[in-house]
């Protein structure tokens, strides 16, 4: 089973990666798929369900901590050949999300009303909000838990199977998503709360499909050896990554508040085009971020096998791409930058701002990614604390501060320098503390040498 401590590191990284852009396709048009039927049922539904994207988007970070987690423990025990220790591992992961999902379940349902009036949900469409987050919440084992298995799926090294279950899910999604929004074959019309059942359902199936893979397929799910006293140690193991990377998660769409907040200074105008131009960056990130997938598995099998000279070979190499990368986004984005414009909007002051914003931010695109591979890096060697820390840095001490200066001082291209000096420098810093971080572990003497 142990399939990334061999062969070639570009070779193992680029495997793994290749499969993931198809998974990560599938998970962009799920959500696409979702919105676009939804606002077929006009304005009100599509209000409602922007609504839920804050709660979504929470769920969705506490499932990514806990298989982040998970992974990283499992890669970890696969390294060391001790696939007993990464069964039980991944069995009482599945534990700890059961009851992780009861307590957030019962919780969310109690304080759905309350909690959406504080949103500043309306009397109109609160109860397309209730519809929709009651069947979320009941049927939330199904979604947290398949992302968790897919992230440990991934820590094998079996990449492909991970991407298939999400390009499945996205599949049943999209067909039940029209059967069961408007009543199609004899099916009640449900409206939004239709949304929120098809994303249950589908999501059930990959739900079956991923136990099964882990089960008889890698041998993953065991329910022997499961005393109390060794569930509490891998709870605590687990909990020690997954909270500082949930933490660490959750300064992304806090960032996108305040930087949002700043740049609702200069007009509507300003909104519309760097909100276009965040959902073409999804785009720019795509193929570097399916190689930043494959790295907490690999980085954490090596780290339990001991081969360090594969880790440090596998940080030049993926911080080298990124850099080359970035520098190819650039060429491409500054030379099309008008027609994306054109492509989102016919209004010249959006156009005008989202071509300034594609021009000046792009040139960081690739330091941007280095700084993110090196959150995985310290991840996959259990460094999670100083990860959530890198993270800090570039959001609180470097985006945030240098934008509302760069505006202040500058207008809104001042906004658009903070970024890129944000990302130039949170790069930089990256470099730093991943070198230095692979200088100072520990490897125990290597059993593949």
């Amino acid at each position: 089973m142990v399939k990334l401590v061999k062969n070639s590191v570009k070779i193992t990284i680029f495997r793994m990666a290749f499969p993931m852009l198809m998974g990560t396709f599938a998970m962009n048009a799920y959500h696409l798929t979702d919105t676009w039927f939804v606002s077929r049922l006009g304005t009100e539904a599509l209000a409602a369900m922007a609504f839920t994207f804050p709660v979504v988007m929470f769920l969705n970070f506490v499932a990514r901590g806990l298989g982040t987690g998970s992974m990283t423990l499992v890669s970890h025990a696969l390294g060391q050949k001790d696939e007993k220790k990464a069964a039980a591992l991944t069995t009482h992961a599945f534990f700890l999300a059961a009851i992780i999902v009861v307590f957030i379940s019962t919780v969310g349902i109690m304080t759905i009303q309350p909690l959406f009036r504080f949103l500043g949900a309306g009397p109109e469409i609160l109860p397309l909000v209730e519809g929709y987050m009651r069947i979320l919440y009941l049927g939330m084992v199904f979604m947290i838990i398949p992302m968790m298995a897919g992230d440990i799926i991934i820590s094998t090294g079996d990449s492909k199977s991970a991407s298939l279950l999400m390009l499945g899910g996205a599949v049943i999604n999209m067909i039940l998503d029209p059967i069961l929004i408007f009543g199609l074959f004899g099916f009640p019309k449900m409206g939004i709360s239709g949304a929120a059942l098809g994303t249950v359902v589908s999501q059930f199936f990959i739900f079956v499909a991923a136990l099964f893979i882990l089960h008889y397929r890698h041998n993953l799910i065991c329910f022997l050896s499961n005393s109390r006293e060794l569930i509490i140690i891998s709870w605590k193991k687990i909990l020690h990554i997954s909270i500082p990377s949930i933490f660490s998660m959750m300064l992304v769409p806090l960032s996108h508040g305040v930087i949002t907040r700043i740049i609702a200074g200069f007009g509507s105008a300003a909104v519309a085009a760097t909100g276009a131009a965040v959902r073409i960056e999804m785009f720019a990130f795509m193929i570097p971020m399916t190689v930043g997938m494959s790295l907490m598995p690999f980085v954490s099998q090596n780290y339990g096998a001991g081969r360090m000279d594969r880790i440090k070979e596998a940080s030049k190499f993926t911080i080298l791409f990124a850099i080359c990368y970035g520098f190819l986004i650039v060429v491409v984005f500054y030379m099309i930058a008008p027609y994306f414009g054109r492509i989102f909007s016919k209004d010249p002051e959006v156009i005008k701002v989202l071509v300034m914003y594609i021009r000046i931010v792009s040139f960081g695109y690739g330091m941007a990614e280095v700084h993110r591979y090196s959150g995985f890096y310290l991840m996959g060697l259990h460094r999670p604390i100083a990860a959530a820390i890198l993270n800090i840095v570039r959001v609180l001490v470097l985006l945030i501060p240098l934008s509302f200066l760069g505006a202040r001082f500058f207008g809104i291209k001042g906004a658009f320098f903070g970024r890129l000096f944000a990302d130039i420098l949170a790069g930089m810093i990256g470099i730093i503390c991943t070198v230095n971080v692979l200088k100072s572990t520990d490897f125990p003497k290597s059993r593949h040498q």
